[in-house]
């Protein structure tokens, strides 16, 4: 937290890492009926593209506890932020509404923060108003599926026949997947790509990339590959064969989900 042990020293030559100051105090008074956690929404990220970012995310937490969310600025001031549950359910800074406060975004200097208590197991997708940042928190009850390398395979919602995901599970939590279908148009084939990380039972890809401008072999220039953003996928599973794909696109695919079921697993992984 500080750098330097003698309490002489000028104020100028003591670093305080300011965004985890709350948090520890929040930890010291964490309730009886469930576990505290934290996540801070600043500039631990590339935030002039994204005007900040929540961290960690996703979280995994059980039902009963509570998360307060906070904004901080370690270098840079990011603006004004606030959290906003995606179903609407909440929309917290200093205070939340409807809650005797105010979610309007408000920028650092407010230190806000806002606890907020998850009594019900899902995935609770959230976002800020004053930016682009969006995080996810995983409520889990009783003893829910764990992601593993076992997960990885061919995936796809037998409904829909014709198109799925290959999914690869890999070291230091990390997530890949691609999937292979069509544009809304049904005029062109398209596939989009990512890497992220998981928790639990979710994982969330937030950078999904869709390349264009490539050529067939022997006319392939990789200098002539575009990477366009194509939005965020989040993974829930409910077993080793189960689960579903929630999507929002930034591409013109648009907002939903797809259940997922198992097509093929490498030989030699198991599950779980």
């Amino acid at each position: 937290m500080f750098s330097g042990s003698n309490a002489n020293f000028p104020l100028g030559e003591i670093h305080v890492d300011r965004k985890w100051l709350l948090p520890l105090a929040l930890l010291c008074a964490s309730s009886a009926f469930g576990a505290s956690h934290r996540v801070g929404i600043g500039d631990d990220c590339d935030f002039v593209a994204h005007h900040g970012c929540f961290s960690p995310t996703p979280l995994t937490i059980a039902v009963g506890d509570s998360v307060a969310f906070f904004v901080y600025a370690d270098t840079v001031p990011t603006g004004p932020h606030n959290v906003v549950a995606d179903d609407g359910s909440f929309r917290c800074a200093r205070g939340c509404d409807g809650a005797g406060g105010d979610g309007t975004p408000a920028d650092y200097q407010a230190q806000w923060t806002s606890t907020r208590t998850f009594n019900t197991p899902g995935v609770v997708s959230y976002h800020d108003d004053g930016g682009t940042a969006t995080g996810i928190v995983v409520v889990q009850g009783g003893s829910p599926f764990a992601i593993g390398p076992g997960v990885t395979g061919a995936w796809y919602d037998p409904s829909q026949s014709g198109h799925g995901l290959f999914i690869e599970v890999l070291s230091d939590n990390r997530f890949y997947a691609s999937w292979f279908a069509f544009n809304p148009t049904g005029n062109a084939q398209s596939w989009f790509t990512g890497v992220g990380t998981y928790s639990g039972d979710t994982a969330s890809i937030t950078a999904v990339d869709m390349p264009t401008g490539g050529r067939w072999i022997p006319n392939f220039d990789p200098g002539q590959v575009v990477h366009n953003a194509w939005g965020t996928l989040t993974f829930t599973f409910t077993d080793c064969n189960h689960g579903k794909v929630s999507f929002n696109s930034v591409a013109g695919y648009g907002t939903g989900s797809m259940n997922l079921t198992r097509l093929t697993q490498p030989a030699g992984l198991s599950c779980p």
